[in-house]
């Protein structure tokens, strides 16, 4: 079959096709679980004053036009993030969506455009279970794709495998020789010059007005993230604080936070949080994230003062996102992220 073979070909659809029929079978099993767990699922609107608040992520951006013929500044959302924490402040304890979502500037064998992220919230419950959460929804999606492995390209990864938990900072070490706590200070502010000089022992190229987010960034990708989920899951734990702008701190270590990742086959699949309430240190949080955008990109989006005000009631709870469609690919061993997609973006 032809490269740029249209995606609604008959033939090239019949192909697809079994992928597609595993996708829904995948997200039943994973409804049914949430169900009976007592979950109540949510369907949040995609159209919000902000697009969310982290310097790395890119939304869409359109104009709500009232009655008056006045536009207003709104942008789809990157995540249901901001909506189900406001229903978590409005009194719902245990809530999951299965959300579009469109992140601009992402398109690739894993990215696309728009796509399908599963979110869930636990109020009361630490963020321990939902890594146990994210193993089971593992488990149930190779169940249901009719496979017993999880694989991406030449990679595979056993879910029913005991899975590896290690922090960042040990991860850094294994797999790159860099001491990662050592550029951080016991506050958690964070120094570019020796996590530049650890780049430097290890032959790690830098430019010289990189940030320590991108050093750090660099080795993630360069030397970590390809050793994550090899032949079983890897929880990536405790991130340092000043990467994990909606998480709380780890109790007693104020440099690093409570943010996992969860991957299989070097591939991210979830990002979880014990979220952070404080509505003041969540704002200085967005801050310097939206300077750091506008450093690099030369633009900043608005906060959302509804989400910081509702945070000043939202009880403590963890939360994560799951990229639906990613799971999908490697359940089913799917190569690109379009193959799981009924319809993918043209």
């Amino acid at each position: 079959m032809k490269p740029n073979t249209p995606w609604w070909s008959p033939d090239r659809h019949a192909d697809r096709r079994p992928l597609l029929l595993a996708r829904g079978r995948i997200q039943a099993a994973i409804r049914g679980w949430l169900a009976v767990e007592g979950f109540t699922e949510v369907d949040p609107v995609a159209l919000q004053i902000s697009p969310g608040n982290e310097a790395h992520l890119h939304g869409f951006a359109t104009s709500a036009i009232g009655n008056d013929g006045v536009g207003r500044d709104m942008y789809l959302h990157t995540s249901p993030e901001f909506a189900m924490k406001k229903l978590l402040a409005a009194g719902e304890t245990k809530i999951h969506a299965f959300a579009h979502v469109w992140r601009n500037r992402e398109r690739g064998a894993l990215h696309s455009p728009e796509f399908t992220m599963l979110e869930w919230y636990r109020v009361g419950e630490g963020y321990e279970q939902l890594m146990e959460d994210t193993v089971g929804f593992l488990r149930l999606a190779v169940s249901a794709a009719g496979s017993r492995e999880l694989r991406f390209r030449e990679h595979s990864c056993d879910p029913y495998a005991q899975p590896e938990r290690l922090s960042v900072a040990e991860a850094f070490e294994r797999y790159a020789g860099v001491d990662l706590l050592a550029s951080i200070t016991a506050d958690g502010t964070v120094s570019a010059a020796r996590l530049a000089r650890e780049l430097d022992a290890i032959g790690l190229r830098r430019a010289e007005d990189d940030t320590w987010s991108d050093l750090l960034s660099r080795v993630l990708s360069e030397k970590v993230e390809p050793h994550l989920g090899m032949g079983r899951i890897t929880i990536l734990d405790r991130y340092p604080a000043a990467e994990a702008a909606l998480a709380r701190r780890v109790a007693g270590d104020q440099r690093v936070a409570e943010r996992f990742e969860v991957y299989a086959c070097g591939v991210e699949l979830a990002n979880g949080f014990g979220e952070l309430t404080d509505p003041e240190e969540q704002r200085q949080r967005f801050g310097l994230e939206m300077d750091e955008k506008e450093r690099v990109y030369g633009e900043r989006y608005p906060l959302d003062e509804d989400f910081l005000e509702a945070l000043k009631i939202m009880p403590a709870a963890s939360g994560i996102a799951m990229g639906f469609d990613r799971v999908v690919m490697l359940a089913t061993g799917a190569p690109r992220i379009e193959d799981v997609m009924w319809v993918p973006v043209a």
